[in-house]
C-alpha cells in the first residue's frame, strides 16, 4: 500500500446512517485498517448506536458535530432523506473532505450541488447486501476532484469485503439494477425454487436445506471452475433429460425477457430517485 494512500487510513471518518450497509462499512473499515477510534457513527436511535458502539468500539455524534470534525464522509442514508442531511452538512463541512455516497440514484453534481461547493471531491458507489458477509460487489464512480489517492483507498476497503469495479457514472443506474437488486431477485427465486419442492411433496424444511446449498454449490462451481454460465450449463443439460424438461419450460416462460423487463424497472426507478 502507497503511503499516501496509507495515510488516509488515519483520517477521522464519519458514517451518516447506520443502518445494514452502515454497519457492513464499519466493519469494511476496520477491516482495510482504520481503528475504530477514528470512526464516528451518526445514529439517532440510541438502541442502535449502543449496540454499534459495543461491537465496533466507535463513537456517536450528531450529524454537524461529526461532519466538522471528519476528514471522510461516508452517506449511507435514505435516498428521500438524502436533500435533507447534505442540507444539514452544507454549513460545517470542511474543504477538500471526500464525500463517498452509498445513496441509489443520487448523482455526483446533484450532492455537490446541495452542499453548495465545488471544493470537495464526491465518489458514488453502489454496494450490495453480500459485503456483510465479505462477499460484497460495488461499483464506484468518480468525480474529477478525486485524487489517485482517495480513489485507491476507497478500492481497498470496499475490495476487503468483495470486489470492485469502476464504471462511468452514466452506468451506475444500470449496476443498481444487476448487483445492487440482484441479490434479491436472487432470493426471489430461491423461494420460488422451495415453493415447487414443497409442492412435489417435500417437506419444507427438506425443500429449504436441498434448494440452499444446490444454489450455494452452484454459484462455488461458477466462481470457481473456470468456465461461463451457458457451459456450465450445457453441461448439466442432458438432451430430452430432466433438466432439459425443466430449461425448455423456463424458455417457455420467456425467462430472459421477464429478466430484463425487470432489470430494467430497477433501472427506471434508480433513474427517478435522482
Amino acid at each position: 500500500m502507497a503511503n499516501s494512500e496509507k495515510s488516509l487510513i488515519d483520517s477521522k471518518v464519519a458514517v451518516i446512517g447506520a443502518g445494514v450497509m452502515g454497519e457492513a462499512l464499519i466493519s469494511a473499515l476496520i477491516t482495510y485498517g482504520v481503528k475504530p477510534t477514528n470512526i464516528t457513527i451518526s445514529e439517532k436511535r440510541e438502541e442502535r448506536a449502543a449496540e454499534l458502539i459495543s461491537r465496533y468500539k466507535v463513537a456517536n455524534a450528531d450529524l454537524a458535530t461529526n461532519v466538522a470534525q471528519s476528514d471522510l464522509i461516508l452517506l449511507v442514508v435514505k435516498p428521500q432523506d438524502m436533500a435533507t442531511v447534505l442540507a444539514e452538512i452544507a454549513p460545517v463541512i470542511s474543504k477538500g473532505v471526500l464525500v463517498i455516497s452509498f445513496v441509489a440514484g443520487k448523482q455526483i453534481r446533484g450532492i455537490a450541488d446541495i452542499i453548495g461547493t465545488s471544493a470537495n471531491p464526491v465518489i458514488r458507489v453502489m454496494p450490495n447486501t453480500p459485503t456483510l458477509v465479505g462477499a460484497g460487489m460495488s461499483a464506484i464512480s468518480c468525480c474529477g476532484l478525486v485524487s489517485p489517492e482517495q480513489r485507491a483507498f476507497t478500492l481497498g476497503f470496499l475490495g476487503a469485503v468483495g470486489k470492485v469495479i469502476e464504471v462511468d457514472e452514466d452506468l451506475q443506474d444500470a449496476v443498481t439494477a444487476t448487483s445492487g437488486s440482484g441479490p434479491a431477485y436472487f432470493f426471489r427465486f430461491v423461494e420460488a425454487m422451495v415453493d415447487g419442492a414443497v409442492a412435489l411433496g417435500l417437506s419444507k424444511e427438506d425443500a429449504t436445506t436441498l434448494t440452499i446449498q444446490t444454489i450455494v454449490g452452484a454459484a462455488k462451481l461458477l466462481d470457481q471452475s473456470g468456465d461461463s454460465p451457458t457451459t456450465l450449463r450445457e453441461k448439466v443439460t442432458s438432451p430430452n433429460g430432466t433438466t432439459f424438461a425443466a430449461l425448455n419450460s423456463f424458455n417457455d416462460s420467456e425467462i430472459s425477457a421477464t429478466v430484463a423487463k425487470a432489470m430494467k424497472a430497477a433501472r427506471d426507478r434508480s433513474q427517478e430517485l435522482a
